[in-house]
């Protein structure tokens, strides 16, 4: 089962295939990640804290 390479937490197949990148078997950051966020073919730390 895949896991977010960031913060570890489990993410579907579905997520992977829609969201990594096309040379990684798994995110580099997901949903559940409060310190990074995904922009454009980048990860970048957030500007601020998400809201929960």
């Amino acid at each position: 089962m895949p896991d977010c390479l960031n913060c570890g937490a489990f993410v579907t197949e579905q997520y992977v295939r829609v969201f990594a990148p096309a040379d990684m078997e798994t995110v580099r950051v997901c949903p559940e990640c409060p310190d990074m966020i995904r922009e454009g073919s980048d990860v970048r730390e957030a500007k601020a804290s998400r809201q929960q």
